[in-house]
């Protein structure tokens, strides 16, 4: 068979691994058969038309619907085709199959003792992955890593980690012990790989391995006490099946009608694929059944055989459907809903009664449903204050009214005012979804436009400090912040309200608006500056310095004026008085986080300066943080840019626009400014403060045409567009190499210094 399901993808840090897992089938809807003179058994699994039993048997429809049962088994075991990917379940528009994992073990030393990577394709095959399939991984020190081809181009990932058994939270999979990202439709192929930020030293004593596969969200439930389980990936994994997506041919229902070959016989409908790689299926119309594959096709349903009229009416069977109609001396529809069948000589006043007992009984009905929404609301009213106490509202209230002028920026938002604002969170409305929430676009009774950002977690011991933090940022006020406007606590989870901003973030203008007019080099210039300016006030000149913790260009919001906008503020914390420094667990995004602070814990407002100067290169460059399938050199943009200032050569990784429009002067500037940033020493860069005056300042020089320069096409390098060719994950001590998704907005990713900390 050609590319048959499974092959091995070259990575040096995984091998293969196969899953025997159990799962109970299903009966096949719509009482579908095999074909005449074919089994329709396999085992337990009942295999109807188009599909067959036995390879080149001519039982099936075609060679990707032959169904290989393999008697070596007991019970036998069917497979698709000649491929080792074991059928659990047919249904008329799925298949569930086995499910495949991913896996990594380590000894307590850190040496891997087992690795398992991934992949199936079924490309050239009437088959791809539903996406009811999420991508999951399992472990407290993981990540994994999944890429789509065929269909649909995908890349997409998951870091999974917790430090105790206790950080566990059973039933959620938010990335604490167990992650999960969505595939989309139409996905033919995919591989995945495996990989540990520290060998698992940390946390070998209840978690020595990690996993990763694809499979039926609607069957995996994370469960804590699987990470004492020895059975863990036999018992709960490997019963998650994949469930997969099939279509006869790659023609939509009107050009098969046209062709001879065309599978829908009569009295059946022809169903679209909606994976957008073209296909269709047989449905039987309604009121028939059978299969609509084999021949004469769907038979009419005998709906008279169980009498659906009144005791004295009579049924008549019509094609695809039935009526009723009353025996002689009776009068009424005939139907057992309606009026039925009554004699025609009853002196009982039909007619009145009908109208009299409707009447009453339409009263009834009326009473009991008002009865029932006031219960039902006097409950939600009731459950809406019990949330309000538990996140803490009173000691919100307390804190407004005692803190002077905070009472109109820090607004308490009602539920009911925000489901409206949002029409009760819509899915047209949302803007953004990251590993703690989803964010919604909302319009106020005043007509604001506002961001709701709506958690999935809390953390119920940390209500008072979140109630603090919130007073804090809501009155963080300058231009190039993105306003938080107050907070909503009658929800299980509190909903934070932030100041609308309209025009995407800068990583999407590095990455897609290159050449555009506005987006010229005195324009980054001027974001660049206003973006360092917000973080030079969040330092040093708000009521509380603040750390941002996540700074990078997806955070860097633009609006219609493009004015910089920095945002990312769920919730902060506060630190200690005595504190000049804060430890806290490494969060950021790889490729702008601080090695320093990965490999020490500690965090200053000096990671926030490194953050910032990879941004800096993003904006001169046009270049990814990341790129994994560059060469080793260019893999890594803040130690190729370093590289390059140091060996005289920053011209040459330049955006070729950036050549023709920025001055010598203010480039070589930059670009050591740049250098200043990424600093692998903190005490080495300059502060946020020194890093916006500097930018200030590079912005009012006077320009000097590149043609006074020399040529500039000297000094612009070839640029090549990246590989489509899955990544590999490189590890090495502490230092990770490959860009790994990081949500647009989460919950406590910023840490508050107090006004009167040593600085």
């Amino acid at each position: 068979m050609k590319n048959i399901f499974l092959r091995a993808t070259v990575i040096d840090i995984l091998l293969w691994i196969s899953l025997a897992t159990l799962f109970s089938t299903s009966t096949t809807a719509g009482g579908a058969t095999a074909k005449p003179g074919c089994e329709s058994k396999c085992g337990e699994l009942t295999v109807p038309y188009p599909f067959g039993i036995g390879l080149g048997t001519n039982c099936s429809i075609g060679t990707w619907f032959d169904v290989n049962c393999n008697t070596t088994f007991d019970p036998p075991k069917p497979f698709i085709s000649t491929g080792n990917l074991e059928i659990i379940d047919i249904s008329n528009d799925r298949l569930r199959i086995k499910n495949w994992v991913a896996a990594a073990c380590y000894n307590q030393t850190g040496n891997r003792t087992r690795q398992n990577p991934v992949a199936i394709n079924f490309t050239g095959t009437p088959y791809s992955f539903a996406d009811t399939n999420k991508f999951t991984v399992v472990g407290c020190d993981d990540l994994a890593l999944i890429r789509g081809s065929g269909g649909r181009n995908f890349t997409s990932g998951c870091l999974s980690l917790c430090s105790e058994r206790e950080d566990l939270i059973d039933g959620f999979c938010t990335g604490i012990g167990c992650c999960q990202t969505s595939i989309p439709k139409g996905l033919t192929a995919f591989s995945s790989a495996l990989g540990s930020l520290r060998n698992h030293t940390e946390v070998w004593s209840f978690d020595p391995c990690g996993y990763a596969f694809l499979g039926d969200e609607d069957v995996f439930k994370f469960r804590t006490s699987d990470f004492s389980d020895e059975n863990f990936q036999n018992r709960t994994i490997e019963n998650v099946p994949m469930v997969i997506d099939w279509v006869i041919g790659s023609q939509n229902c009107s050009e098969a009608k046209k062709s001879v070959e065309y599978a829908c016989l009569q009295n059946s409908d022809c169903v679209d694929s909606d994976t957008g790689l073209g296909g269709y299926r047989c449905n039987c119309s309604t009121g028939y059944e059978g299969s609509p594959y084999l021949s004469p096709g769907c038979t009419d349903i005998d709906e008279c055989k169980n009498n659906p009229c009144d005791e004295n009416g009579i049924c008549t069977n019509t094609p695809g459907n039935f009526s009723c109609s009353c025996k002689r001396g009776y009068a009424g529809d005939g139907t057992k809903e309606g009026h039925g069948c009554i004699a025609e000589n009853s002196q009982f006043p039909v007619i009145k009664f009908s109208l009299g007992f409707s009447t009453v009984f339409v009263s009834i009905i009326i009473a009991m449903t008002l009865l029932y929404f006031s219960i039902k609301r006097r409950k939600l009213v009731r459950m809406r204050e019990k949330f309000f106490h538990q996140n803490g509202g009173m000691l919100l209230k307390q804190q407004i009214t005692s803190n002077e002028g905070g009472v109109e920026s820090a607004k308490i938002f009602s539920a009911e005012e925000l489901e409206k604002a949002t029409n009760n969170y819509a899915e047209d409305q949302i803007l953004g979804r990251g590993g703690y929430g989803t964010v919604y676009k909302g319009i106020l009774s005043d007509e604001r436009i506002v961001a709701i950002k709506k958690s999935r977690i809390m953390d119920q011991s940390q209500i008072e400090q979140f109630i603090n933090e919130v007073i804090i940022l809501t009155q963080v006020n300058h231009r190039n912040v993105v306003k938080l406007l107050g907070c909503c606590l009658e929800a299980e989870v509190p909903l934070l309200v932030y100041e609308y901003v309209s025009n995407g973030t800068l990583f999407h203008h590095i990455h897609n608006s290159g050449e555009k007019p506005w987006f010229s080099w005195e324009n980054r210039l001027k974001i660049a500056a206003e973006a360092a300016g917000a973080l030079s006030y969040l330092h040093s000149a708000a009521s509380m310095p603040i750390i941002h913790r996540d700074v990078k260009s997806s955070n860097i919001l633009l609006d219609n004026m493009y004015t910089s906008k920095i945002s990312d503020f769920g919730a902060s914390r506060l630190v200690p008085l005595d504190q000049t420094q804060v430890t806290t667990l490494v969060q950021g995004t790889l490729g702008y986080l601080d090695p320093e602070y990965f490999h020490t814990s500690q965090l200053t407002e000096k990671s926030d300066v490194y953050s910032f100067g990879v941004v800096l290169a993003e904006l001169m460059t046009g270049k990814k943080p990341l790129s994994p399938t560059k060469s080793e050199e260019e893999r890594n943009l803040a130690t190729y840019f370093i590289m390059s200032v140091k060996e005289n050569r920053l011209f040459k990784i330049l955006e070729p626009r950036i050549l023709r429009e920025g001055t010598l002067q203010q480039l070589q500037a930059v670009g050591e400014l740049v250098k200043r940033c990424l600093n692998l020493k903190s005490d080495e860069r300059p502060t946020m403060k020194e890093v916006a005056m500097e930018l200030e300042g590079l912005r009012k020089l006077t320009k000097h045409p590149w043609d006074q320069q020399g040529n500039p096409e000297e000094n612009i390098a070839l640029l090549s567009e990246q590989s489509t060719d899955l990544y590999d994950i490189t590890i090495t001590g502490q230092e990770i190499t490959t860009e790994t998704y990081s949500g647009q907005d989460s919950l406590f990713s910023h840490v508050i210094f107090p006004s009167n900390n040593p600085r």
